[in-house]
């Protein structure tokens, strides 16, 4: 009895090593597929890593960070005591704000307009126009908007037709940062849609067939119906772009800022660089650091958030 237990246990004991094995057999092209980007991730992601410690130091690039003087905690208490420094975090804080705003509430209200359509050719030729944007570098489209939007561009010849006065939607601060907001906005709305237009094709059809029984509108349909199944795809959509709060695309600004918006549209990622360039490493490395962490905590509790109200889990 005892020699059949023993072999009893170590038999469960094995099933899962077995399973694993099996898995793995079944599966080892995938995890072959997935190696290029965990090598690339770990090389450009991880292996900078312990260059963090010269956010603690007085870096000098001839001692190197072993050798380098320590100096604490004073780079972090330098940034809320540099004037630039809290108005860039203002400027980062108030254009990503509105980026994911605006990024959430207008894709979700193309995905329901576009989703009214029912000629097919007609709605692939609105989700074809509106994602070409996306596929194209803030250095075609940074050229492009610094020509359409100068004095002599076409925007302001329109208004000077029109007897307005013409606008420096690149040259003023508050223009600047509507600007920002509007190009990027009109860049990845139409991509960003995907995602809710799939979550409304799963939507089920006998809902709407019930609905329309009891003598619903398409609008009640939309606020009953629709809006509620979108809910969680749209609670994940925020708490993913939470992780982007503090950069604010850092490929627009440094491709459209200038020295007469420097004070309204500079942000942390653009600081950072010009920091970087004028041979001030260990402050750049401490905004950086600085930025990461608050990244990482908006994230975790944005995720957080979505497993209370939305029972959404990663892991």
């Amino acid at each position: 009895m005892k020699n059949t237990a023993i072999i009893s246990s170590s038999t469960i004991s094995a099933r899962p090593k077995m399973k694993k094995k099996g898995l793995f057999r079944r599966t080892w092209s995938l995890h072959l597929m997935l190696l290029p980007a965990v090598v690339a991730a770990i090389i450009f992601r991880y292996a900078p890593m312990p260059g963090i410690v010269m956010a603690f130091q007085d870096f000098k690039p001839w001692l190197g960070i072993g050798s380098s003087p320590w100096v604490g905690w004073d780079n972090f208490s330098m940034i809320f005591s540099m004037r630039d420094s809290v108005q860039v975090i203002t400027n980062t804080l108030l254009i990503s704000t509105m980026k994911i705003i605006f990024g959430l509430i207008v894709p979700v209200t193309f995905a329901l307009l576009l989703n009214e359509i029912r000629q097919m050719s007609l709605k692939r030729s609105i989700q074809t126009m509106v994602y070409l944007p996306h596929f194209m570098s803030w250095v075609i489209l940074g050229g492009i908007l610094l020509d359409v939007l100068s004095l002599e561009g076409i925007v302001n010849r329109l208004f000077t037709t029109l007897h307005l006065e013409p606008v420096m939607f690149l040259g003023e601060g508050n223009w600047f940062r509507a600007t920002v907001i509007v190009s990027d906005l009109w860049k990845e709305f139409g991509f960003s849609a995907i995602v809710f237009l799939a979550a409304l094709s799963g939507i089920n059809p006998d809902l709407y067939e019930a609905s329309e029984i009891d003598g619903a509108s398409r609008l009640k349909q939309t606020i009953h119906i629709t809006l509620p199944s979108l809910l969680p795809i749209m609670v994940v959509v925020f708490t993913l772009s939470l992780g982007s709060m503090l950069s604010a695309n850092f490929d627009q600004i440094y491709n459209l800022i200038n020295p007469l918006v420097l004070q309204k549209g500079d942000i942390i990622d653009t600081y950072v660089f010009r920091n970087f360039q004028g041979g001030q490493y260990s402050f750049a490395a401490t905004v950086g650091l600085f930025k990461s962490v608050v990244g990482f905590i908006l994230v975790g509790g944005g995720y957080y958030c979505a497993y209370k109200w939305t029972n959404y889990r990663v892991f």
